[in-house]
């Protein structure tokens, strides 16, 4: 029998949702798993026009929402050249977080599952990545103004799919998820499938107990400050810095690579990547986008005698955040 993950349902059932879809697999499971727990939500779909399908997809996605009296938002994709994976899901996630905002929703729900989990642990241990990077999914998390919940994570691939079959459900499958050219499709299919078929329970549990131990090593630091892009974090002890940043930017949907996590243990102001702009001071980390601007005498005054550091003063003035709402 299928569920929604317990720890989820609070979030869901009192907050308004919307519904990342696709008209696959695991969003159509996920799709009718709502509406069996009377969850209110709507939905939307991008258009990347990579297969005959595409269209079939976009329209029956519109008609599923009609039928269910749901908003259904849809979004045509340009054509990228490079880099499909990366600029596909950058492309997504700028469209969903001016939805969240614009229509005011808490919870944006995606239907990852258990198969999309294994497929991250794999990749990323072959790149050399630390426990939290390694266990980047979660049931719950934070991503800008909203929550981003995933409700089907326990639930393998092959259980979603017996699901949508015992119920006579509609579904397409996406014939470019066999196509091996895209790395995780080449996990998929030589390594994480194959480990399922023969121990998902056990899989399942190794999961459950890391992130518990997850949750340990993430003790040592909490954000004190938040505003956009913004963040401002107390750590405990030095030695949680490196763990603290690169969580942060997670939430930006930024990874920090073996090279970064270096710099970071031996400087206490730098730019990351040419984008964030990182200042350890004392038992605090700021944390913005690294700007640089013209800016007033008098606001860089304020900014200095308040002690802030000089990588975020430019995304301050930005934004509009006066620098004595973070000084002490």
């Amino acid at each position: 029998m299928l569920y929604l993950d317990e720890s989820t349902l609070p979030f869901i059932r009192s907050s308004k949702n919307l519904l990342a879809f696709s008209s696959g697999v695991d969003s159509s499971a996920l799709f009718f798993l709502l509406l069996e727990a009377k969850v209110s939500f709507d939905i939307v779909i991008i258009n990347y026009n990579l297969r005959e399908e595409s269209l079939k997809e976009e329209i029956h996605a519109v008609n599923l929402a009609k039928k269910y009296q749901l908003k259904c938002y849809t979004l045509q994709a340009p054509s990228f050249k490079k880099n499909f994976e990366k600029n596909a899901r950058d492309f997504r996630y700028d469209f969903f977080d001016k939805l969240m905002i614009k229509y005011d929703y808490s919870n944006l729900l995606t239907a990852h599952q258990l198969n999309d989990q294994l497929e991250w642990f794999l990749m990323r241990l072959t790149k050399g990545a630390g426990t939290s990077e390694l266990l980047g999914l979660e049931n719950i998390s934070k991503r800008h103004d909203y929550t981003l919940i995933r409700p089907l994570l326990h639930h393998s691939k092959k259980e979603l799919l017996n699901y949508l079959n015992l119920n006579n459900l509609p579904y397409f499958i996406d014939k470019s998820n066999f196509d091996e050219k895209y790395e995780r499709n080449n996990f998929r299919k030589n390594f994480s499938d194959k480990l399922l078929e023969i121990n998902k329970k056990g899989i399942q549990r190794s999961f459950k107990y890391l992130k518990e131990d997850k949750k340990h090593l993430n003790e040592g630091y909490f954000e004190i400050f938040s505003y956009k892009k913004l963040s401002i974090l107390k750590i405990d002890k030095p030695s949680i810095i490196v763990h603290a940043v690169d969580q942060q930017l997670k939430k930006f949907g930024y990874l920090l690579s073996r090279g970064q996590r270096e710099e970071l243990k031996e400087n206490s102001s730098i730019v990351i990547g040419g984008i964030w702009g990182i200042s350890i001071e004392k038992n605090k980390i700021f944390i913005s986008p690294y700007l640089i601007t013209s800016m007033p005498k008098k606001f860089k005054e304020t900014c200095r005698v308040l002690k802030i550091p000089s990588k975020i003063r430019a995304y301050l003035y930005q934004e509009e955040i006066n620098p004595k709402m973070i000084s002490e």
